[in-house]
């Protein structure tokens, strides 16, 4: 045989390019790889990003740089599996980067990712396409683009997953995905809640945890409640409550608890099952803050609705919450305090916390953390709201000086909340004394320059209902709290104007007040708040009205009116006729000017003093100097004991009057009938009251007499000139009177009794003046070109012993001028003469 010769290999194509290994060491060269058409290259690029990409954030930012994204993003619908693969785990890993997110939001990738999340992929494309959706649903935008392309479906199927990082990433999703609402409806159309249950029993305590906070956003819904509870959700519950070693779970089991207690239905359930009391007892007798705090979160939303605090009460959750008080954590103390104040609206439980409870909020008025203080300060002011009883025990704990602290506080909410209960304590006479001993008007300063509305409008409350006594409004005073308080009737809010309005009609209770408050433009305010519909109210035109009658020399100059139930002191001036807006000065200031040519300032001033008039103005009898008596003594007796012969022993304010103002004088006119009758009176009704009284002041009414006798000297017009007629009232001389007295003073302001020849003006001013001082009651009518009047209200002797309802009063212009004494119906010619021409 012959030698074999060996056959030589055919040499490859000359078309084909021969195998070529590379071995990179650069990121950038792999990247590049990114775009190659080769399977095989474009697995093994992705799998060495994906290991470069682990490495950390910097890694991560770098691939970003290179532009690795995009090429990536058109390998997650590749064919080939294993490339899709990769590039599906490479992104589960970049979501995680702030920047790359932002860019595949960009790039609008969610549904390729969603895609991979098909029952036919493999787990480990699920577990890293579910990653991703994690990462990305953080984000807002991206939850709008995970819903809009139908990703939550896949998710919920995929919690059943074998896998549990699968079922990880998908509730995560999930929990991420339900804080939208759309997203939380959606959730319950494609009943999602029986799935997260199932979680509940994994034997990983991320799952557990992961499912307990989606179903406690979920459970936020009324709908998702009922899901819940029909899929026996509380009994899921309690077993992870009740499973010691699941400790670390029960604060969000709580929290998931907490919402079930707002469905009623749900509470029905747990209370018929006894699993309330458990709850309770569990919270009570935990070592764990958090889970007692979470705890009072629950009764606190709850027992917002009425039905459920009535049920809590029957279970007697207040033990539970008093023994949470005395909890050594800040926060479970605030949720006890909060549960507190919402559990108190139930009138039993705010009787139970009159007993227990109380004592422990005062204690933690004292507590070091701001939070505790204000807390504890609204439990406090829900509890002393209408209830007298929690007031004086809030008192008797010795909560008046904490609560005086807390006004000081940093924290609006507790300042409002402390001044609310402060407020409900000055409705109690002993306890606002023992407050104003405490120094709250002063410490009352701060609030009142709190430029937030809820504390302005608690602190104006607050003097309304402690400045009622003189030495409170002048500690006030003396404090500067005056100033702030009428600045507060500026507000827009509503509340805060009605609330300074108040305060400023019970400090406007003496002159002195009122006189400052003007002073401080009080009443301008109130004039333009009145002026406006939307903005007026009740206080406001209460106060306006207190601030005059208790000024009667500016109400007198501004309306020109003064009623029987106003009663001039003395220091009543009479400026004359201003208009509104105008400032009326103060008597020192005028006193203080010299002589002028400008109408005389009128002074009433019955008190003696050592200033002695000029000599030539003294009259021995019964003269008024500058600072002395109207009458001398024995002038006055004159007049009381002729009281009885005057035309008239009672007076009433007119009817205009009437109308505006509340009844605020003394009576002026009082039978001794109405003493022996008064312990009678208490069971009767208002409507028979006023008929006695009316009864009572015709019984005082003596008979008129239509005119006073010629003969007979008045008092006033005795002392102001005597008889005038009409003929010679110009040839009269009061002018020239009045230059010298001005003269002779050194000054605008003349004293009443000084005055000897007087015209209707003067004669009327002082008719009011000796009025009230001896208990008759007149007006005091301005009128035009120096008129001025006195108007008295009478019943006629022929009137009494009417069967049925009495007819009503006739007012009278007294004559002071042309027949002294005379009484004119008001409505009569000889009245319309008197008063006008």
């Amino acid at each position: 045989m012959g030698k074999k010769i060996k056959k030589e290999a055919e040499p490859p194509p000359k078309d084909v390019f021969d195998p070529l290994t590379i071995e990179s060491k650069k990121v950038a060269t792999v990247v590049l790889m990114l775009n190659s058409p080769e399977e095989e290259i474009l697995a093994k690029a992705c799998e060495a990003i994906y290991r470069f990409a682990l490495k950390g954030e910097e890694n991560k930012a770098t691939l970003l740089e290179l532009g690795a994204v995009e090429p990536l993003t058109k390998l997650l619908t590749h064919e080939d599996k294993i490339v899709r693969r990769n590039a599906t785990m490479i992104f589960g890993i970049l979501a995680s980067n702030n920047d790359v997110k932002k860019l595949l939001r960009e790039l609008d990738v969610m549904s390729s990712v969603i895609a991979q999340l098909a029952p036919e992929e493999e787990v480990l494309i699920h577990e890293f396409a579910t990653l991703c959706l994690a990462n990305m649903s953080a984000e807002y935008t991206s939850k709008v683009q995970i819903y809009e392309h139908g990703g939550l479906e896949p998710l919920i199927r995929l919690l059943a997953s074998p896998d549990p990082d699968v079922k990880k990433n998908s509730i995560e999703c999930i929990y991420n995905l339900a804080q939208d609402f759309q997203c939380r409806a959606m959730l319950q159309e494609l009943n999602a809640i029986p799935s997260i249950l199932d979680l509940l029993k994994s034997e990983y305590p991320i799952i557990q945890l992961l499912a307990l906070k989606t179903l406690g956003v979920i459970t936020n819904d009324k709908e998702a409640r009922a899901m819940l509870r029909d899929n026996q959700g509380v009994d899921h519950l309690i077993k992870v409550l009740e499973t010691k070693e699941l400790n670390d779970l029960h604060t969000e089991a709580l929290s998931v608890m907490a919402n079930c207690l707002e469905d009623m239905d749900t509470l029905v359930l747990i209370q018929q099952t006894g699993v309330l009391k458990k709850l309770l007892s569990f919270a009570e007798n935990s070592t764990i803050p958090d889970i007692q705090k979470n705890a009072a979160k629950a009764i606190t939303k709850a027992a917002y609705d009425p039905e459920i605090r009535k049920l809590f009460h029957e279970q007697e959750v207040e033990k539970c919450l008093v023994a949470l008080l005395g909890s050594e954590n800040d926060g479970t103390k605030i949720a006890a305090c909060q549960a507190i104040s919402v559990m108190c609206e139930n009138s039993g439980s705010k009787e139970f916390f009159n007993n227990q409870g109380i004592p422990q909020l005062i204690q933690s008025l004292k507590s070091d953390s701001e939070e505790v203080r204000e807390a504890a300060a609204l439990a406090l002011a829900n509890l002393t709201t209408c209830n007298t009883a929690n007031v004086i025990a809030a008192a008797e704990a010795d909560g008046i000086d904490p609560l005086i602290n807390i006004l000081s506080s940093k924290r609006d909410g507790a300042i409002a909340n402390a001044a609310t209960v402060l407020a409900n304590m000055a409705m109690q006479e002993p306890l606002r004394v023992n407050m104003q001993n405490h120094d709250v008007m002063h410490a009352l300063l701060g609030p009142l320059c709190s430029a937030n509305t809820v504390v302005q409008s608690k602190a104006a409350l607050m003097v309304a209902t402690t400045a009622c006594d003189v030495e409170a409004r002048t500690e006030l005073r003396n404090s500067g709290g005056l100033e702030p308080l009428v600045e507060l009737l500026r507000s827009k809010n509503d509340e805060v104007r009605r609330h300074a309005s108040w305060a400023v009609m019970v400090c406007a209770n003496d002159e002195l007040m009122a006189v400052e408050l003007c002073r401080l433009g009080a009443l301008d305010i109130l004039e333009e708040i009145n002026l406006s519909v939307s903005r007026k109210n009740k206080f406001s035109e209460a106060a306006y009205n207190k601030l005059l009658n208790n000024y009667l020399s500016l109400k007198y100059s501004l309306t020109g009116y003064l009623s029987s139930s106003n009663i001039i002191n003395d220091g009543f001036y009479d400026y004359g006729r201003i208009n509104p807006g105008t400032k009326l000065l103060p008597l020192k200031d005028l006193c203080l000017q010299e002589p002028s040519d400008l109408r005389a300032v009128l002074l009433v001033n019955s008190k003696s003093s050592d200033v002695s008039p000029p000599a030539s103005m003294e009259d021995k009898s019964s003269d008024i100097g500058y600072g002395r008596s109207i009458s001398s003594s024995s002038s006055l007796r004159r007049v009381s004991k002729e009281k009885t012969n005057y035309p008239f022993s009672t007076g009433f304010g007119s009817p205009t009057e009437e109308k505006l103002e509340p009844t605020s004088g003394r009576n002026t006119a009082v039978s001794k009938s109405t003493t022996k009758e008064k312990g009678s009176r208490k069971g009767r009704g208002k409507k028979e009251e006023e008929k006695v009284k009316e009864e009572e002041e015709v019984a005082a009414t003596p008979k008129l007499t239509g005119e006073g006798s010629p003969d007979k000297e008045w008092y006033v017009a005795e002392k102001m000139g005597g008889k005038v007629s009409k003929e010679k009232l110009h040839d009269f001389g009061w002018e020239l009177h009045i230059s010298e007295l001005k003269f002779q003073l050194k000054s605008n302001v003349v004293p009443i009794g000084q005055i000897k020849k007087g015209i209707f003006y003067h004669r009327a001013l002082l008719f009011k003046a000796l009025a009230d001082k001896i208990g008759i009651g007149c007006s005091l009518v301005r009128g035009e070109y120096g008129r001025a009047w006195n108007e008295v209200k009478l019943m006629n002797e022929s009137r009494k012993g009417l069967i049925g309802a009495l007819p009503p009063p006739e007012v009278y212009v007294v004559d002071l001028m042309f027949h002294p004494g005379r009484l004119m119906k008001l409505r009569s010619k000889e009245a319309d003469l008197y008063r006008y021409l």
